[in-house]
């Protein structure tokens, strides 16, 4: 469907911590990001049918290095977190991270050539959060818009992304929702343990059976 189609351009909330010359803006960084991986997924449609489980890969090399994924990891955890240790949230970190990659990796796997349109930049004056509006143009359908939400980092100056919101539905408070509540009552280790598990399973094709 094309609203999980969506999801794939976030965020999720969860990235890599790979280096690079990000723009210096949360306008352009939202159409680099966008336009990437979108190319991307036009240039290796023959290897994506072959492999399915490569759409992961498209994901993490050109979308994740735009993400915030330790933020949103531990927006995630929450008030949780005094009762967690670095290396559990390292590993909560890196599970959640792909978790959602392989959750957009599915959704990649519907992508038929939309198109995008990113917001035109604004004065964004101090503001340290910022929301994105982003249309994707199917032709043919009404547009669908969506919001992506990016905040600055202090030190460094970077603009990342760490929410999308789609029809009024916030992807992290969604999974903030489902996967606090777990971490609370049964613990870090076992939800870090249960999105492991989820991510061993292989990625498919629509109307493809494992």
């Amino acid at each position: 469907m094309l609203k999980q189609l969506i999801g794939i351009l976030l965020l999720a909330c969860l990235g890599s911590s790979a280096q690079a010359a990000y723009p210096a803006d949360p306008f352009a960084l939202i159409n680099e990001a966008a336009n990437r991986t979108f190319d991307r997924l036009n240039q290796d449609q023959q290897k994506i049918h072959s492999e399915p489980g490569y759409l992961r890969v498209v994901i993490r090399d050109e979308l994740m290095p735009y993400v915030d994924n330790k933020f949103a990891a531990y927006k995630v955890i929450g008030s949780n977190i005094k009762e967690t240790t670095p290396a559990q949230r390292d590993r909560f970190t890196l599970a959640f991270t792909d978790y959602i990659i392989a959750t957009y990796a599915d959704a990649l796997a519907k992508y038929d050539q939309q198109k995008i349109k990113v917001e035109s930049p604004r004065d964004l004056g101090d503001d340290k959060v910022v929301s994105v509006n982003v249309a994707v143009l199917d032709p043919g359908k009404p547009d669908i818009n969506v919001i992506f939400k990016l905040r600055q980092n202090n030190k460094t100056g970077e603009w990342k992304a760490f929410d999308m919101v789609a029809e009024g539905i916030s992807l992290l408070s969604s999974k903030q929702s489902e996967l606090g509540g777990m971490i609370r009552d049964k613990g870090i280790d076992a939800v870090s343990q249960m999105l492991e598990e989820h991510n061993k399973k292989p990625a498919q094709l629509p109307g493809k059976k494992s």
